[in-house]
C-alpha cells in the first residue's frame, strides 16, 4: 500500500527547513534514526476543530516541533518562535543536547 502525503504537511516541512536554515528536518523520526545536528523534528500531536451550525468549519492540525542542538545559545529556537501560530512550550537538556519544544497550529 502506498501512502499519500499531505501537501500541507510538506509545506510545513519546507517552512521549517527555510526558517531553521538546515536540511536536518525530520517528520516523526523513528528512535533508530541517526540524526545530524542541529535538527528540527516534528509530529502531529493534536487538532482543533471549530464548528458553525454543528458542522466543522475550521480544522487545524497541531504539531509539536522540537529543535535539537548542541549549542545552548542556538539561534534556531528564536527563529521558530517567530512563526505564525507557534508558541514555546518548554526546554530541556538530555544526552549533551539542548531541546526546545514548540506547539504550532498549521
Amino acid at each position: 500500500m502506498e501512502w499519500e502525503t499531505d501537501p500541507r504537511r510538506l509545506e510545513l516541512d519546507a517552512l521549517l527547513q527555510t526558517t531553521s536554515e538546515t536540511e536536518n528536518v525530520y517528520f516523526q523520526p523513528p528512535a533508530s534514526a541517526r540524526m545530524k545536528y542541529p535538527a528540527v523534528t516534528y509530529k502531529m500531536d493534536s487538532a482543533d476543530t471549530q464548528f458553525a451550525d454543528n458542522i466543522p468549519y475550521i480544522y487545524r492540525k497541531r504539531y509539536a516541533i522540537t529543535v535539537i542542538d548542541r549549542n545552548p545559545d542556538s539561534k534556531i529556537p528564536d527563529k521558530i518562535a517567530h512563526l505564525p501560530m507557534c508558541v514555546f512550550d518548554r526546554a530541556y537538556q538530555a544526552d549533551g543536547l539542548n531541546h526546545w519544544i514548540f506547539i504550532m497550529y498549521y
